[in-house]
C-alpha cells in the first residue's frame, strides 16, 4: 500500500522515494510485525484464555509437559496477523508473488486453525491426517501453477529445478514440478509442526530461515547480484524481501510472549502456516534444495518421527525414547530451555551453511 502511493506522490514529496527501496520496507515490515505482535497479542491471548479454559496438553508427550496444563493454543492468529498487516502495509501489492505467498500462508493457516479448533472440540481429535494432507496438497499444486504463471521465463525456469553449488544446471522437471513444488511447501508446512513441541523450539529458527529467505529472494530478484553470484534471476522475486522481513518481525513479537514458560502456544494454526511460506517462498526463488539446508533442523526433527515410526513397524524397536527429536532429549533428562537453546545454536550454524550456497559456485 505504501507503495504504491509512493510511487503516487513521490514527484510531490521527495522523502517518499524511500518506499521505492526494498531493504527500507523490509526494515518498516519488521517494526510494523513487531508493533501489531506487542498491541494486539496481550488481547488475543485473553480471548483464547477465555475460550480454552480446560486446555490440555497432548497425550504423546513427556510427562513434564503436564505443567503447561492451561496455557491456550492456536497463538498463530497472532502471527498471521501480525504478517499480514506487515505485508499489506509495506509490500507492492502488484506483485503476483506475494500474493501467492499470501495465498499459502493464510490457507495453511486456515487448515491449522480449524484443526486446532477441532482438537479442542472433540477431545484432542483434530480433523483426519488424510484430509489435512489432502488439503494442504491442493492449496500447494494451486500455489505452484499461480507461480508458474506469474513467473515470464516460463519456458527456461518456471518450472526447473536449481541445483546448488552448480551455477549452470537446471533440471526441467515439466508437469511434475508442480507435485514437486507442492510437496516442497506441505513438507515444510509438516516439518515446521513436528518441531513446534518446546515453548520458543519452532519459532526462532522460523524467523531465522526467513531472515535467510529474505536475503536468497532480494538477490534472486536484483539482476546486478544474480549475475554477479551466479544464481538465477528471477525478476520481482525480490519483494518477497518484505514479506519475510514481517515473518522475522511476527516470529520475534510471538517468542515475546511464547518464551518459557510460555503464555500461549503458535499451534497449528502457526505452525502449518509458517513452513508453508518458508516452501513457498523457496520455490519462487528457486531455492527449494536450500530449503533442506536452511531449515535442516526441521528435517531432522521430520526424519526422527519417520526412523521412530519405521523401526518400530519393521522390527518392534524404538530407536529414541520418544519423538520428534527433542522429545529424546527430554526423556534423557535434558532441561527444556538447553534443548531449545542448543536446538538455536545447530538452526543458526544450518541457516550460515545455507547463505554459503550464494557464493560457493
Amino acid at each position: 500500500m505504501l507503495h504504491y502511493l509512493s510511487t503516487l506522490l513521490a514527484d510531490q514529496i521527495g522523502p517518499l522515494n524511500l518506499f521505492r527501496y526494498i531493504t527500507f520496507r523490509s526494515g518498516g515490515a519488521v517494526v510494523t510485525a513487531l508493533i501489531v505482535s506487542f498491541v494486539c497479542g496481550p488481547g488475543i491471548i485473553r480471548w483464547l484464555r477465555s475460550r480454552q479454559p480446560n486446555a490440555t496438553v497432548r497425550e504423546d508427550t513427556p510427562e513434564t509437559h503436564l505443567a503447561k496444563k492451561g496455557t491456550p493454543t492456536m497463538g498463530g492468529v497472532l502471527i498471521l496477523l501480525a504478517v499480514a498487516v506487515s505485508t499489506l502495509l509495506w509490500a507492492d501489492l502488484r506483485n503476483g508473488y506475494v500474493w501467492a505467498v499470501l495465498l499459502v500462508t493464510c490457507g495453511f493457516g486456515l487448515i491449522g486453525f480449524y484443526d486446532d479448533y477441532q482438537k479442542l472440540t472433540r477431545r484432542g481429535r483434530g480433523i483426519s491426517a488424510r484430509s489435512k494432507f489432502g488439503l494442504q496438497i491442493l492449496l500447494g499444486i494451486s500455489a505452484a501453477i499461480w507461480i508458474v504463471w506469474v513467473m515470464p521465463e516460463r519456458d527456461a525456469l518456471s518450472t526447473s529445478l536449481a541445483v546448488p553449488f552448480l551455477k549452470t544446471v537446471l533440471l526441467d522437471l515439466g508437469l511434475f514440478f508442480y507435485i514437486f513444488a507442492a510437496f516442497v511447501m506441505v513438507g515444510a508446512s509438516n516439518a515446521v509442526n513436528l518441531t513446534d513441541g518446546l515453548d520458543g523450539l519452532a519459532i526462532v529458527p522460523v524467523a531465522i530461515a526467513a531472515a535467510c529467505f529474505a536475503i536468497f529472494a532480494y538477490v534472486v530478484g536484483n539482476v546486478v547480484f544474480s549475475n554477479y553470484l551466479l544464481v538465477h534471476y528471477v525478476p520481482g522475486s525480490g519483494e518477497l524481501a518484505v514479506l519475510c522481513a514481517a515473518i522475522v518481525g511476527a516470529a520475534l513479537g510471538f517468542l515475546w510472549f511464547n518464551a518459557p514458560p510460555a503464555m500461549v502456544f503458535m499451534g497449528d494454526t502457526g505452525s502449518l502456516s509458517m513452513g508453508g511460506a518458508l516452501g513457498a517462498i523457496a520455490v519462487v526463488t528457486k531455492h527449494e534444495i536450500v530449503l533442506a539446508i536452511v531449515g535442516g533442523l526441521f528435517v531432522v526433527e521430520t526424519v526422527s518421527v519417520i526412523v521412530q515410526v519405521a523401526s518400530f513397524k519393521l522390527t518392534g524397536r524404538r530407536v529414541f525414547r520418544m519423538a520428534p527429536l527433542h522429545h529424546h532429549f527430554e526423556k534423557k533428562g535434558w532441561k527444556e530451555p538447553t534443548i531449545v537453546i542448543r536446538f538455536w545454536i545447530i538452526a543458526i550454524i544450518l541457516a550460515l551453511a545455507g547463505l554459503s550456497t550464494l557464493k560457493l559456485r
